[in-house]
């Protein structure tokens, strides 16, 4: 393409963006954005991006309206400013875990929000494990949905947690089918945690369906937060006879409750990627999706398939 290739970070998480930009061996594009003092954003772009392809790179993590709202007013500064095509790069989309009506006269805020950034002027976004695959169909635009498994399964592998000497675990039921992938790829037994939630914070981790004593187990999941739902089945598997006990999740939003819980768990290791800017902790190894993130990037500026980096191996 010969339109050239701009990227620009909101506040939300400049270091993914500059490794991102290092990967692509070009320099973060300079925009300014700032908080008016009563709170508003100030956005101004301080270089010229008419006629480019602009990759706004902006998780949508806590504070996650202040975040949205940045990459909301950023795309609609890139374009008045006449870029060609403009995709917002969120790397952890908030607000996914609110993707239908599951109780009376409640809103469906995912929808919502891919609603807001197409009105205004996103034409393609590139994300990172959905909470719900069929988040994808709530956009009118194309969405790139990449994976963060091969970067967590490489390094288990690496760990030697593969193969019969470990055990993949869901945490929940909801999880199988990303429990099945991982299992897959690591040639282990896979398992499940039968799960009550009590609240949005505290969660009962009631049986196990599958053999887990005397093995190392790996819990899977999309994201945690709190920590609640890892740590009370980890506290279970445990119970049931288990080894050493890791957990991979693509997100890690972690906040106090979760890294006193952490701290408090039978889990020895938290694996997780720098799709946050808060998934950093004791116990907790962070590994860096800038590449993957990177290398999409590129294909899609140059108009190559992506559909290779969709793959979980």
């Amino acid at each position: 393409m010969s339109a050239a290739m701009k990227i620009l970070s909101g506040t939300a998480h400049p270091e993914l963006a500059d490794r991102i930009c290092s990967y692509l061996g070009v320099n973060r594009s300079d925009a300014t954005v700032n908080p008016f003092p009563n709170g508003e954003t100030f956005v101004k772009l301080n270089e010229n991006v008419r006629g480019n392809d602009v990759y706004i790179v902006q998780p949508t993590c806590p504070p996650t309206n202040h975040n949205i709202m940045e990459l909301l007013i950023m795309v609609d500064a890139a374009r008045r400013a006449s870029a060609d095509r403009i995709t917002a790069v969120i790397p952890f989309f908030g607000y996914a875990r609110q993707d239908r009506k599951d109780q009376p006269r409640v809103p469906i805020t995912a929808k919502l929000v891919a609603n807001l950034l197409s009105a205004a002027g996103v034409q393609r976004v590139l994300t990172i494990d959905l909470h719900a695959g069929q988040i994808q169909g709530f956009f009118d635009i194309p969405v790139d949905h990449l994976y963060a498994a091969p970067v967590i399964i490489r390094y288990l592998k690496q760990k030697g947690l593969h193969g019969d000497n470990v055990v993949v675990v869901s945490p929940d039921v909801g999880g199988i089918k990303m429990t099945h992938s991982f299992s897959k790829s690591l040639g282990s037994d896979f398992a499940i945690v039968a799960k009550a939630r009590r609240s949005a914070t505290e969660v009962e981790a009631l049986n196990v369906i599958g053999e887990v004593e005397g093995r190392d187990v790996l819990l899977v999941d999309d994201m945690t937060e709190t920590a609640g739902t890892l740590t009370a089945a980890a506290n279970l598997l445990k119970e049931r006879g288990a080894k050493r006990i890791f957990a991979g999740v693509s997100h890690a939003i972690l906040n106090e409750l979760a890294l006193r819980r952490l701290e408090e768990s039978s889990i020895e290791e938290l694996i997780c990627t720098n799709s946050t800017p808060m998934a950093y902790g004791p116990r907790v190894t962070t590994l860096c999706v800038a590449e993957i993130l990177g290398e999409a990037i590129r294909r899609i500026h140059n108009g190559e398939s992506v559909s290779s980096l969709f793959d979980i191996r």
